[in-house]
């Protein structure tokens, strides 16, 4: 019995720790399972317990009895028969992958295998876009990770991923287990390849080394043909093995009528190859196989020192999705036993038992005991947290100090960890303008290096026929822009990885340009500049037919559904009361709620708007209290004002160090608020802002900064309340939310601040201009390469190895350079 064999029979006999599927080892952390022939087994990841669903469901279970080998490693493990089911457009299969954005509309989160350069990317987004029913697609150079949009009405996913396959590259649904099992395959690889250039190298130099040093007439023609056929016997591998790669690619580019980076590379080791090989035959002057060698063991070395710092960059984002753990301890409610589930059977309302120093599986609300929290996953708060009964905890928050029991509220994609994976992936997926030019320019440049390289050959054929070829091959190799296509999206994955350690979350990629440019500051008041945490201070009555408690709980009666923090500090006022019933409620944002109780049509809200129903100007009592500079809510009736309600709120305390640094480098600063004028003047005043605007709409906010736009040309961040804010969050240029209470999946901000600390957005301003700057810096860098060794080559002072050298140096340099963006620190961690 061999030893595929053998696999096959310790998986029908369910060895411990492999996938029943496929073979592979299982993770410990994994909780696939599928029944077969009335045995539960044990599914490696969610691909295969999909497929083996589907192959039972299908009436293939006997498969499993026939089979005779495991899968082969790439490839799904797949019965003729059940491939031409579609597997991928299984309901069940695409779950965890695949979301509704309209009613016939389906976004697919994948990860894309054989991206090697910009013209890779820009390569499938076209071939794709094509596709009959694709609406979009966006493909991130850094991650590899593609979002894809068609109508299931005209397409299917399984036609989407076999076009893809067409322009020979491979596409997964995504996956933390299946990226990481994808980058380490392509680790091997290049190690492979990479070893097999460097020894091939090193002994083709050791037999080009008598050639460099002899005198004229001491190394004999039998010895120097020797030379010359083990040098070729020992190219062969790194030409066929190490360098099939880049010739592959070359092909495919070609076939599809695009220039990619791997063009003028196979271009430059084939010719330089095939002219050794000729001069070997023949005994030709000269040969290239120390060159060709040296070429390729360089460029692979810069390639795989860039693919590393790649992955590098991007693990941060990938480790969100893996901090959950697999199994929960669940407690029956009402026999209290304990029960160890997967945390995929978790329902809203189950109750769940956390350990010290085990991570919180759910979001969920403390119903016993007393503990600390490390949040800094999820906010970038080092100091834990203190969790007490009644308090809200996250999934992916590590219990540190004792046993918690939890009511689970959100499970799955519902919870907050969910949403900022969901708004990482979709800044992930998002293009920036500086770097759609970058690859603009590539693609144009390399069409005019293939110009120039021919043109180069032509004129030294008749220069010096003997060195036209390596002039050639140096030319083609040292200006291959690898370094320009890198230049931006490297320093913008590292620098989105770096801010999420901060507690702010770049959700949309144009955030770290325009937060950098941005020239002008606007702030909302309540829960941005202040916390949000407002209390009932007063209460002046205008209607003698009510009480205080009366006119309180009508207030809150109305405010029930709001979100808003004033609403929230109403309904606090008279916790655990009995509130009056409401109908006909309507909310006008920005404005208050108006609905009908006990017959009477009501209003809370806005002084103004409160006016209308009553039909009279307000009453002189607000005059008193709008100077008290405290945030003023008045209820009335038709003919009638109710009461007049006075709330304080307090302002955060790292807000003077955020609009004390925007000061001191003299960038203007401005706050529009709903709130009274009365109230935002007195916080302007307190922080020092010169302009302020109280008593506005979401409307109102909207044209004063789109005036303001006009009018001064202002690159203007809008930092402010990412649900109710939103006309204005999308009229500014670059928008930042306060993220700690905020509904994220309902979030249009382009940046969310998690950590709800104003320091860290001081902090992030820094960062993303340091961010601008490094760009810059790579794209000066790789323009000025460029235009130098282009004429040196050409006037054949760079030898091929030197342009191999200098390619990967160059590659490596940007990769290297962003990468400083990783040893930036908080301000608040010193």
């Amino acid at each position: 019995m061999n030893t595929v064999q053998t696999k096959v029979l310790e998986a029908e006999e369910g060895a411990a720790g492999d996938c029943y599927h496929c073979g592979l080892p299982v993770p410990s952390a994994s909780d696939h399972y599928v029944t077969i022939d009335g045995t539960r087994r044990r599914m490696c990841c969610i691909g295969c317990e999909a497929v083996a669903h589907a192959i039972v469901d299908n009436g293939l279970a006997q498969y499993y009895r026939r089979r005779d080998a495991m899968p082969e490693a790439q490839k799904e493990a797949l019965p003729a028969e059940l491939q031409e089911l579609g597997l991928f457009d299984h309901p069940d299969f695409q779950r965890s992958f695949v979301q509704p954005v309209g009613e016939h509309e389906r976004e697919a989160a994948l990860i894309l295998e054989g991206i090697t350069c910009a013209a890779c990317v820009w390569l499938n987004e076209q071939h794709v876009a094509r596709q009959p029913g694709v609406s979009s697609i966006e493909v991130n150079y850094a991650t590899r990770r593609a979002r894809v949009r068609w109508d299931e009405r005209v397409t299917k996913l399984s036609e989407i991923l076999t076009a893809i396959q067409a322009i020979g590259y491979r596409a997964y649904p995504f996956d933390a287990e299946r990226s990481e099992q994808i980058a380490q395959r392509e680790r091997r690889s290049m190690l492979w390849r990479l070893f097999v250039a460097g020894f091939g190298m090193m002994q083709v130099m050791m037999y080009a080394y008598p050639a460099y040093i002899a005198a004229e007439g001491d190394l004999t023609a039998d010895a120097d043909r020797l030379m010359r056929w083990a040098s070729l016997v020992l190219t062969l591998p790194v030409v066929f093995y190490s360098a099939a790669p880049f010739f592959r690619r070359a092909v495919r580019d070609l076939r599809l009528r695009s220039l990619g980076m791997d063009v003028p590379v196979a271009l430059g080791v084939g010719s330089a190859f095939a002219a050794s090989v000729w001069a070997t035959l023949t005994e030709g002057p000269e040969v290239y196989f120390d060159s060709v060698t040296m070429f390729v063991f360089l460029l692979l070395c810069g390639r795989y020192l860039e693919m590393l710092a790649r992955q590098k960059a991007v693990r941060g984002v990938e480790d969100l999705g893996k901090v959950l753990p697999a199994f929960a301890e669940r407690i029956d409610a009402l026999t209290g036993e304990a029960s160890r589930v997967p945390v995929s059977r978790l329902e809203p309302g189950d109750q769940v038992r956390v350990r010290p120093g085990e991570v919180i599986p759910v979001d969920g609300r403390v119903v016993e005991g007393e503990s600390t929290a490390n949040e800094s996953l999820l906010t970038g708060e080092s100091r834990p947290v203190s969790k007490r009964p009644g308090a809200e905890v996250t999934g992916g928050s590590l219990n540190i100090g004792s046993p918690l029991l939890i009511t689970v509220s959100h499970v799955g994609d519902e919870t907050r960890l969910a949403a900022i994976r969901r708004l990482m992936e979709r800044a992930a997926n998002y293009r920036p303008a500086i770097a759609t030019q970058s690859d603009r320019v590539a693609r144009v440049f390399i069409a005019a290096l293939l110009v120039l390289a021919t043109l180069t050959y032509v004129i030294w054929h008749f220069v010096d026929p003997g060195r036209a070829l390596w002039v050639f091959v140096s030319v083609l190799v040292v200006a291959c822009p690898c370094a320009l296509s890198l230049a931006t999206p490297t320093a913008l994955t590292v620098a989105t990885d770096v801010l999420s350690r901060f507690g702010v979350l770049i959700t949309r990629g144009h955030a770290i340009e325009t937060l950098a440019c941005a020239n002008r500051y606007v702030f909302d008041k309540t829960g941005t500049l202040t916390y949000g945490d407002m209390r009932l201070d007063s209460v002046r009555l205008l209607d003698p037919a009510l009480d205080e408690c009366r006119a309180k709980r009508l207030a809150a009666a109305l405010e029930q559904a709001s979100e808003h923090a004033v609403a929230a500090a109403i309904r606090l006022a008279v916790e655990g009361a009995d509130l009056p019933r409401v109908e006909a409620v309507v909310s006008v944002t920005g404005q208050g709620v108006e609905g009908v109780v006990d017959g009477q049509r009501m209003r809370v809200g806005r002084p103004e708007f409160v006016a209308e129903l009553v039909g009279s100007a307000p009453p002189q009592a607000l005059t008193e209290l709008d100077r008290s500079g405290g945030t003023i809510v008045a209820i009335g009736r038709e003919g009638h004002w109710g009461a007049l309600f006075e709330l304080a709120d307090v302002m955060r305390a790292d807000a003077p160090v955020l609009v004390g640094r925007l000061a001191q480098e003299s960038v203007p600063v401005a706050i529009i608020s709903g709130d009274a004028a009365g109230a935002v003047t007195a916080l302007a005043r307190h922080l020092g802002v010169a302009e302020a605007h109280g008593g506005m709409t979401p409307q109102d906010k909207q044209a004063w900064v789109e005036r303001m736009q006009k009018e001064t040309g202002a690159v203007v961040a809008m930092i402010g309340d990412g649900v109710n804010d939103a006309p204005v969050l999308a009229q500014a240029q670059v928008s930042v939310a306060m993220g700690g209470g905020t509904d994220l999946a309902r979030n249009q901000a382009d940046i969310v601040l998690l950590s709800e600390r104003l320091s860290d957005l001081a902090d992030a301003i820094g960062l993303c201009r340091r961010t601008l700057r490094i760009i810059r810096q790579n794209l000066w860098w790789s323009f000025a390469y460029n235009f130098t060794s282009v004429p040196l080559a050409m006037l054949g002072l760079i030898t091929p190895w030197m342009a191999g050298l200098g390619m990967a140096g160059s590659s490596l340099l940007v990769v290297l350079n962003a990468l400083r963006l990783q040893g930036a620190r908080s301000s608040r961690r010193g």
